[in-house]
C-alpha cells in the first residue's frame, strides 16, 4: 500500500472514531428515566410533564424539575388531546429518526467504502512488478550499466567464447570503427552449451564490459494463459530496449518460446507460435532495432525454429563447451578465492580429477568443500575436504547409517577388487583413482577411474578395455563365491550399451562393416530419442545380436584370464578393502608391487 493510501485510511479511521465518540457522549449526557405507560399517565394527570417528543410509539421528554424520561404508548392510542389539555409542549418526529451524522453516514458510507475498495484494488494491481491489469507489460529485469559488476575476468574456462564475444563489446564501445567500413552490428547471438557452462554469466560479462543497460528475461515469462500476452510482452521488451539503446537483451532458455513451429499437432500451441512470430518480426522486420543486441541461451538448439536461427536474426552461434583441464583449473582458481583454503591445496590435481565437470559443478564442489570443512570445525579448507566434496558430487553422500551384513560386504569388496585388478592390468584402460566399499548414493561400492587428460574420442581398444573392466566385478564374484548376485546389473547394462553402439553406431564390427543400423526418431517437444526405426532385415538383426555377443564373450574371456592368473592379487586387494574400506591409487600400486615381488620368482609373466 502506498503512502497516500495509508493517509486516506488514517483520515477515515479518525473521522469514524470522532463520530462514535460524539454519539456515545450524547447518549451519556442525556440519560433518560424509563417510565411505564401507567406512570407516564399519572405524571401527566399530576401536571408534572413539561414537554413530549412523539416518535411513533416512543415517547420522550422532560419532567418538571427532573431529568428526561422515556416511555412507550400503545399502538393507536391518541395522547394529543390529553397533552393539550395539560398544556404540554408537543413535538412529533418520524418513526426511527436518527441524528444528522448517523443519517449522513448511512447515506454516504457505502459509497465511500466502494470508492476506497476500488482505489485500493487499482493501486494493488499496479504496484511493483505484478501489474495485474497490464498483462502485456514485459517482465524483464532491467539492470543499468552502473549495477553490472561482472567482467570477463570473472569468467574462466571458455576463452574461445570470450574472444568471440569481445568483438561485440568493441562494437558497442566504438561502433564507428566498424560502420565506417560498411559493417553492421550483429542483431543476435545464440549461446549454445550444456547446463552450467556459464552462458548467463557470459551475457552479464558482455553488458558489464560494454557498460550498457542489460535487460534479462526467461523464455517462459512470455507465455501466459491469456491469448496474445506473449506477443505483447515481446513488443514491450523491445520498446524498453530501444529507449535504453545501446542495450543488451538477454533471453534465457529461449527454447521455451522458440521451438519449431507446426509441431503442436492441430494448433495446440498457437499462443506460443504467436509469441515466436512476434519475436521474429522484432529481430528482423520492417522496423530496425538500432543499438539493440539480443543474446539468447539454450542447451537445445536442435529444437529451435529455423527462421530464428538464420543470419539476420541470430547472426552468431557461439558454442560454450564444458571446460577442458586447463579451463577447469582456471574456473577453480576463480571460485577458490572466495573461501579460506590451505596452501597445500593443489588446484591442478583437482582439475585433473574432475573430467566432465561444468563451471556450475566446480563452483558447487568448492562450496561443498567449504561446508564440509566448517562442519568439521576446521579453520581452512584442505585437500581432504575437496576430495570428499568431489566424491559426494560424483557418487552421492555417504550412507553411514546403512548396516551391511558381512557376507554382502565381502561380495562388494571382491566385486570392486575385480574391477580394480582388470583396470590395472589392461593397458588401454584409464588409471584407477580410488576404490571404495563405503555405500554412497545408490551404490554399495565404486571403482573410480580418471583419465590422465581430457579425451574427446575413444578407440576400439579403449572401448574393449572398458567392457573388460565392467565385467571384472561379476567375474570376481563368480570365481570366489561360485555364485552370482545382482550387484553387477548396472555394469551389464553399460556393457550391452557400449557393445551395441560399437556395432550399430560406430561401425566397429568387422563382419557388418562401417555402417550404422537403425534411425533415431526424436519428438520436437520431448527433445530426446523415444524410439528407433528398424531399417534392416531380420537376418541383419540376428547378425547384429551375434556380433554383440562375440564382443562381450571375447572381453569376458580376456577379463577372466587376467583374474585367474592373478587370483592372489584379487584376494589381497579385497582383504585390504574390507579392512580400510577405501584405497587410493598409491595403495593399489603398493599392493601390486608387493604381489609382483612375491610372484616374480614363482610365476613369470604374472602381473606383467
Amino acid at each position: 500500500m502506498t503512502k497516500f493510501s495509508k493517509n486516506i485510511a488514517l483520515v477515515l479511521l479518525v473521522v469514524l472514531s470522532l463520530l462514535v465518540f460524539v454519539n456515545l457522549t450524547e447518549q451519556v449526557s442525556h440519560t433518560k428515566k424509563a417510565l411505564t405507560f401507567s406512570e407516564f399517565l399519572d405524571r401527566l394527570d399530576k401536571g408534572e410533564v413539561e414537554s413530549v417528543v412523539i416518535e411513533g410509539q416512543a415517547l420522550s421528554g422532560k419532567l418538571k424539575g427532573e431529568a428526561t424520561f422515556q416511555a412507550y404508548a400503545p399502538q393507536g392510542y391518541d395522547l394529543v388531546p390529553n397533552l393539550r389539555a395539560k398544556g404540554v409542549q408537543i413535538e412529533v418526529k418520524p418513526d426511527g429518526h436518527s441524528p444528522w451524522y448517523i443519517t449522513l453516514l448511512g447515506s454516504w458510507l457505502p459509497i465511500l467504502l466502494l470508492i476506497g475498495v476500488w482505489y485500493f484494488f487499482m493501486r494493488q494491481m499496479q504496484v511493483g512488478g505484478s501489474k495485474a491489469l497490464s498483462f502485456g507489460k514485459s517482465k524483464a529485469n532491467v539492470m543499468m550499466e552502473n549495477r553490472i559488476k561482472v567482467r570477463f575476468k570473472d569468467v574462466a574456462g571458455i576463452e574461445e567464447a570470450k574472444a568471440d564475444l569481445q568483438e561485440i563489446v568493441d562494437f558497442l564501445k566504438d561502433p564507428k570503427r566498424f560502420t565506417t567500413l560498411g559493417g553492421r552490428l550483429p542483431k543476435g547471438i545464440l549461446l549454445v552449451g550444456a547446463p552450467g557452462t556459464g552462458k548467463t554469466l557470459l551475457a552479464k560479462a558482455i553488458a558489464g564490459e560494454a557498460n550498457v543497460p542489460f535487460l534479462s528475461i526467461s523464455g517462459s515469462d512470455f507465455v501466459e494463459m491469456f491469448v496474445g500476452v506473449g506477443a505483447a510482452r515481446v513488443r514491450d521488451l523491445f520498446t524498453q530496449a530501444k529507449k535504453l539503446a545501446p542495450s543488451l537483451v538477454f533471453i534465457d532458455e529461449i527454447d521455451a518460446v522458440g521451438r519449431h513451429r507446426g509441431a503442436g499437432l492441430g494448433g495446440g500451441h498457437d499462443e506460443r507460435e504467436q509469441t515466436l512470430n512476434q519475436l521474429l518480426v522484432e529481430m528482423d522486420g520492417f522496423e530496425p532495432n538500432e543499438g539493440v543486441i539480443l543474446i539468447a541461451a539454450t542447451n537445445r538448439p536442435d529444437v529451435l525454429d529455423p527462421a530464428l536461427l538464420r543470419p539476420g536474426r541470430f547472426d552468431r552461434h557461439i558454442v560454450v563447451p564444458k571446460p577442458d583441464i586447463k579451463g577447469r583449473e582456471g574456473i577453480l582458481r576463480v571460485h577458490i578465492q572466495r573461501i579460506v583454503y590451505d596452501t597445500e591445496v593443489d588446484v591442478g590435481v583437482l582439475a585433473r580429477g574432475t573430467p566432465g565437470f561444468a563451471g556450475a559443478d566446480l563452483e558447487n564442489m568448492v562450496n561443498e568443500a567449504a561446508l564440509i570443512a566448517a562442519r568439521k570445525g576446521k579453520l581452512k579448507v584442505t585437500m581432504e575436504d575437496f576430495e570428499e566434496a568431489k566424491d559426494k558430487i560424483y557418487m552421492g553422500a555417504e550412507r553411514k547409517s546403512l548396516v551391511i551384513p558381512e557376507k554382502e560386504r565381502k561380495h562388494t569388496a571382491y566385486h570392486e577388487a575385480g574391477h580394480t585388478l582388470v583396470a590395472k592390468l589392461t593397458p588401454a584402460s584409464d588409471p584407477v583413482h580410488k576404490v571404495s566399499i563405503i555405500p554412497r548414493g545408490m551404490a554399495l561400492g565404486i571403482t573410480q577411474q580418471l583419465p590422465e587428460g581430457d579425451t574427446f574420442s575413444k578407440t576400439k581398444e579403449d572401448l574393449l578395455s572398458h567392457i573388460c573392466v565392467l565385467l571384472g566385478g561379476r567375474i570376481a564374484e563368480e570365481m570366489i563365491f561360485q555364485t552370482l548376485s545382482t550387484g553387477a546389473s548396472s555394469d551389464l547394462e553399460r556393457v550391452t550399451d557400449v557393445a551395441r553402439s560399437m556395432v550399430c553406431k560406430w561401425g566397429m564390427s568387422e563382419r557388418l562393416g562401417p555402417l550404422t543400423y537403425g534411425e533415431k526418431e526424436e519428438e520436437v517437444f520431448l527433445g530426446r530419442e523415444i524410439t528407433r526405426h528398424i531399417t534392416y532385415s531380420e537376418l541383419t538383426a540376428r547378425e547384429i545380436d551375434r556380433e554383440i555377443r562375440l564382443i562381450v564373450d571375447d572381453c569376458y574371456s580376456r577379463a577372466k584370464t587376467l583374474i585367474t592368473d592373478n587370483l592372489h592379487v584379487l584376494k589381497r586387494i579385497a582383504s585390504e578393502l574390507l579392512e580400510k574400506e577405501t584405497l587410493d591409487s598409491k595403495d593399489i600400486d603398493r599392493i601390486l608391487e608387493e604381489c609382483r615381488a612375491i610372484a616374480s620368482d614363482r610365476t613369470p609373466g604374472v602381473l606383467g
